[in-house]
């Protein structure tokens, strides 16, 4: 008789840079995490992502932290920050291998032979593989990258929102920096090498990350990881049509303001952002309606 396959418990996570207060559009991104991980009865666990030690903000990830709780959304287990893991970014260094390669090209070089490779019309900072067989003589090395197939190597996934997604890593992506000039971690290897050590097996976050997808795809590929499932929502936007971030003066949601002015200025709000329109006169209320709604709203977007 075969064995029935089971598959593997649901293990999302919400993971902040703390480099300022939550703002509505993070908001929006930590409710969606936090309700797929409960719909499925899973784990929902909160990781700071604090690797990038220079735009830090001091208390910021207490604040956050907080602002989660006031909201009623509670993590399970510890709440974990990048700057405590970086054996765990050596260690995934050193299974990549010949995979990396040091790099001594600056950014005003990367752009510049950018351009005289593809004209006024090349989309910026497609690294050129200067560096991929060695530094020139004199230079020193600045920056670590990963090689990608060349010339044309495809990643392809299912998003639970978006769809098929795919990317011609080679064309669109281009060698990339797994550590930076600076000397910190970059992004994509930091934050593919916490999800396989927490077992992560849904992502749930902003679709500004979607175009970075592929490039964790092909990391989790070379370090032997898992595939998480995928699910990017839609953006929050300001008058202008710019993405709701810090850089661009998104207010906190949360500035002392009571639980009924959270309820009415950041959780329904966000919610309607997602799709549900809600009401709830509590915090508790509001969590008991939400989950529903947000299965509700999954239905033609199962886990695939």
């Amino acid at each position: 008789m075969t064995a029935s396959y089971s598959p593997p418990p649901y293990i999302g996570r919400f993971a902040p840079s703390p480099t300022g207060p939550l703002h509505l559009g993070s908001l929006v991104a930590a409710m969606a995490s936090y309700l797929d991980a409960r719909s499925h009865n899973g784990t929902w666990l909160v990781r700071i992502e604090d690797v990038d030690g220079d735009r830090n903000v001091d208390g910021a990830d207490r604040h956050i932290l907080a602002s989660l709780q006031r909201c009623g959304m509670l993590w399970d287990g510890e709440a974990t920050w990048q700057s405590q893991r970086t054996g765990l970014y050596e260690a995934a260094l050193a299974h990549l291998d010949d995979h990396v390669y040091p790099c001594g090209c600056s950014r005003k070089e990367i752009a510049d032979a950018q351009l005289a490779l593809r004209g006024r019309q090349a989309q910026a900072l497609i690294y050129p593989g200067t560096c991929r067989h060695g530094l020139a003589p004199g230079r020193a090395a600045r920056a670590l990258r990963l090689k990608v197939p060349q010339p044309h190597h495809t990643i392809a996934f299912v998003d639970r929102w978006h769809g098929i997604v795919t990317q011609n890593l080679s064309d669109e992506a281009g060698d990339f920096v797994i550590k930076r000039a600076d000397g910190y971690w970059a992004y994509q290897l930091a934050v593919v090498a916490d999800d396989g050590a927490q077992g992560v097996t849904d992502i749930v976050r902003g679709a500004d990350l979607l175009d970075s997808t592929p490039r964790q795809i092909y990391l989790q590929q070379l370090l032997n990881l898992p595939q998480p499932r995928y699910l990017h929502v839609p953006l929050v936007v300001n008058e202008r049509g710019e993405k709701l971030s810090k850089q661009t003066g998104a207010p906190a949601f949360d500035n002392g303001a009571s639980v009924g002015e959270l309820l009415a200025t950041a959780l329904l709000p966000a919610a309607r952002l997602l799709g549900m329109e809600l009401s709830a006169a509590s915090i508790a209320e509001f969590w008991r309606v939400a989950l529903p709604a947000w299965q509700r709203l999954m239905r033609d977007q199962p886990l695939v």
